[in-house]
C-alpha cells in the first residue's frame, strides 16, 4: 500500500479494533510537539521533586520532545490498559482501605499484585505494531510502556486518553486512573484525537488524603515523599519522619486512586495476567517476613515486586512490621497480646530480633528502628468518600 494514499481515518479506525481485540481499552494519537509542557517539567527538576532519580533530570527536556527520543517521529500512539482483576467486586475501595488500616496486613498496590505490566504492555503493544506493519508496510517505530524519557501522562491527555488528575495520575470519565499508560512512536501522519477535557474541579480529595502529604498542590508532586517513591525507587534509608506515615504501604501506596470519585468507574481488565497472584495479594506482614531471598525470587517471578530486590524488600517490610508495633501500643503493657493467629506484637518483635544478625546494614537498622516503635501513635481517621 502507498503511503501517502493513506486513508488516516481508516488506518485508526483499524488499529483500534486490533486494539480492542488485545486487551487495551482506549487508543489515541498524540502530535510530537509538547512545548507547552517544558517549564513544568523544567521547575519540577529544579525544585528536587524527582529525588534520587537522576535518570530524569539526564533525559532532562526530551521527555517532550518524542521526535528526538525516536528520530522521525510524526506521532505517538497513545494506549490504555485496565488492571483491576476480572474478580473484582463492587466496593473493593473498601477492601482496599480494611487492609490499609489492618496494621498487621501487608498493603501492596493493586497493579503489582498481577504479572509486571511491564512485560504485557510491551508485549501487546508489539503485537498492534506489527499488525499495523502488516496493513500498511514497513514503518519506523518504537514501542514503550514507563520505559522511556516520555511524558506518558502528557501525551494521554492532548490525545485524549486520559487527562491530568491533580494527584498527577492520568484520569478518564469512563474509567478512573486504574488503568497502564503505553506508546508507539510512529513515523505515520495518522490524524490526531482529541485532547481530553479536565473533570477534576474543586476536589481535592487526593491531596488531602496521601498520607505523607507528597501532593505539594494540585497537579504538584514531590516525589521524595511520595510512598510509590519510597518504597519501590528509593534505594537507600527510608527518611525517620516519613516511617510512621507509611503505615503498612509495603510497595507503592495508592490512597490517592481509592479515595478517587472517578474511581467507582474503573473498570476490571479483561486480561488474565492482572489477576493477583497469591500470597502477595493477601498476605500479612509477617508471612512476608519470613521469606528467604530465594523464596522473595521465586515467588515474585514475572511480577514489577523482583525489580526493589530483596533488599529493599525487607527494607519496606521492616518498616511495616514498626508500624504495627505502634499500632499494638506499648511493648510492657502488650507482652501477651498476640492474637490466635500469632500475629501480635511478641511475634513481630520476635521475628524482626530472629532476622537482625543476619541482614545486612541497609535492613538492620530498619529493623532497629522497628523494635524501637512501642508507642502507639494517634488512629488515623478514615477516610472520607470524595463528592465530584
Amino acid at each position: 500500500m502507498n503511503r501517502v494514499a493513506l486513508d488516516g481515518d481508516a488506518v485508526l479506525a483499524q488499529v483500534r479494533e486490533w486494539a480492542t481485540a488485545l486487551g487495551f481499552s482506549q487508543i489515541g494519537v498524540a502530535g510530537v510537539d509538547l512545548a507547552h509542557a517544558e517549564p513544568g517539567l523544567l521547575q519540577w527538576l529544579d525544585n528536587g521533586f524527582h529525588g534520587s532519580m537522576a535518570y530524569m533530570a539526564t533525559h532532562g527536556l526530551k521527555r517532550a520532545r518524542p521526535a528526538e527520543l525516536v528520530p522521525g517521529t510524526l506521532r505517538v500512539i497513545t494506549a490504555r490498559m485496565n488492571y483491576l482483576p476480572a474478580a473484582t467486586r463492587a466496593g473493593w475501595q473498601a477492601v482496599e482501605w480494611a487492609r490499609i488500616n489492618d496494621p498487621t496486613q501487608a498493603a501492596l498496590s493493586l497493579y503489582a499484585r498481577g504479572r509486571d505490566y511491564h512485560k504485557v504492555m510491551r508485549a501487546r503493544l508489539q503485537q498492534l505494531a506489527d499488525r499495523l506493519a502488516q496493513h500498511v508496510g514497513p514503518f519506523g517505530h518504537r514501542v514503550f510502556t514507563d520505559s522511556a524519557p516520555l511524558l506518558e501522562v502528557e501525551l494521554a491527555s492532548v490525545s485524549g486518553t486520559g487527562w491530568r488528575g491533580k494527584h498527577t495520575l492520568a484520569l478518564d470519565r469512563d474509567g478512573g486512573s486504574m488503568f497502564f499508560l503505553g506508546e508507539i512512536c510512529i513515523d505515520l501522519a495518522l490524524p490526531v484525537t482529541a485532547p481530553a477535557e479536565a473533570h477534576c474541579g474543586t476536589c481535592s480529595a487526593c491531596i488531602d488524603v496521601c498520607p505523607t502529604q507528597a501532593i505539594v498542590g494540585p497537579y504538584r508532586l514531590d516525589a521524595r515523599r511520595c510512598i510509590s517513591y519510597l518504597t519501590i525507587e528509593h534505594a537507600g534509608p527510608i527518611p525517620l519522619e516519613l516511617r510512621p506515615l507509611i503505615g503498612n504501604r509495603i510497595y507503592g501506596c495508592d490512597d490517592c486512586q481509592l479515595v478517587c470519585p472517578w474511581n467507582k468507574y474503573a473498570q476490571r481488565s479483561t486480561l488474565p495476567d492482572f489477576d493477583a497472584r497469591a500470597p502477595v495479594g493477601s498476605a500479612t506482614l509477617l508471612q512476608l517476613w519470613q521469606w528467604d531471598e530465594a523464596t522473595f525470587l521465586r515467588l515474585t517471578e514475572g511480577s514489577a515486586i523482583r525489580r526493589i530486590g530483596f533488599e529493599r524488600w525487607q527494607r519496606n517490610l521492616a518498616v511495616g512490621l514498626g508500624n504495627a508495633l505502634r499500632a499494638f501500643g506499648d511493648a510492657d503493657a502488650d507482652a501477651d497480646a498476640d492474637g490466635a493467629d500469632g500475629s501480635g506484637a511478641a511475634a513481630i518483635r520476635a521475628a524482626l530480633r530472629a532476622r537482625f544478625d543476619a541482614a545486612g546494614e541497609l535492613v538492620r537498622e530498619h529493623i532497629a528502628w522497628a523494635l524501637a516503635q512501642t508507642v502507639s501513635p494517634t488512629p488515623p481517621a478514615p477516610p472520607a468518600t470524595a463528592a465530584r
